[in-house]
């Protein structure tokens, strides 16, 4: 069985049900998995992104490890 004739059969045996809650269900997994996530982002947030890619492009940023060796030196000061 192809991707494409599982696809069919799973929407004729959706369209079939009538059950709310079953169908929210299944909604829930479907979101989970789907691949066309999509964001809505604020202009406020758009800009705060674009902020974050320019000191990227800059190379103002640390490194994860960096990040988790300043925090080790400041609880080892507290």
């Amino acid at each position: 069985m192809t991707t494409l004739e599982l696809k069919d059969i799973l929407i004729q045996k959706i369209s079939a049900i009538n059950d709310k809650s079953f169908l929210s269900a299944i909604k829930v997994i479907i979101d989970a998995k789907s691949e066309k996530l999509i964001y809505r982002t604020t202009p406020e947030q758009k800009q705060t992104i674009n902020e974050g890619r320019e000191q990227i492009r800059k190379g103002e940023y640390l490194t994860n490890d960096q990040v988790e060796s300043e925090v080790d030196q400041w609880l080892k000061e507290k």
